[in-house]
C-alpha cells in the first residue's frame, strides 16, 4: 500500500506484485525492498503493509490462475459492502 499526495488530498494505491520465493517470510521480505524503491523513484510513501499469498501447487501462473484472495467479515449487506470497499466512487479507474 502506497500513500499519494497531491494538492486536491491523497491517494492511495494498492499493487500486487509477483515473487518467486522459499518462504512467506522471504516473498515478503523481496515485496518490502521493491517497494522501499518503487516508493523512492515515484517519490510516494510506503505505508509498511506487504501480505503474502501462495500460488497453485506449480506456482506458476497461466491463463485463470488465482493469484491473490483476501476474505474479510462484514455485517454488511453485498451492495453497501461493495460501495465501502471497491465501488467508493473515489476509485481511478475505468468505469
Amino acid at each position: 500500500m502506497f500513500e499519494w499526495a497531491a494538492s486536491g488530498g491523497r491517494s492511495y494505491e494498492e499493487r500486487i506484485t509477483l515473487w518467486q520465493a522459499s518462504s512467506a517470510d522471504d516473498a515478503i521480505a523481496r515485496a518490502e525492498a521493491e517497494a522501499e524503491t518503487y516508493a523512492t523513484e515515484t517519490g510516494v510513501a510506503y505505508l509498511g503493509l506487504a501480505q503474502s499469498y501462495r500460488l497453485g501447487a506449480d506456482g506458476a501462473p497461466g491463463a485463470g490462475a488465482e493469484v491473490f484472495s483476501l476474505l474479510r467479515d462484514s455485517t454488511l449487506e453485498p451492495d453497501a459492502y461493495l460501495d465501502a470497499y471497491f465501488d467508493s466512487r473515489t476509485e481511478r479507474q475505468q468505469r
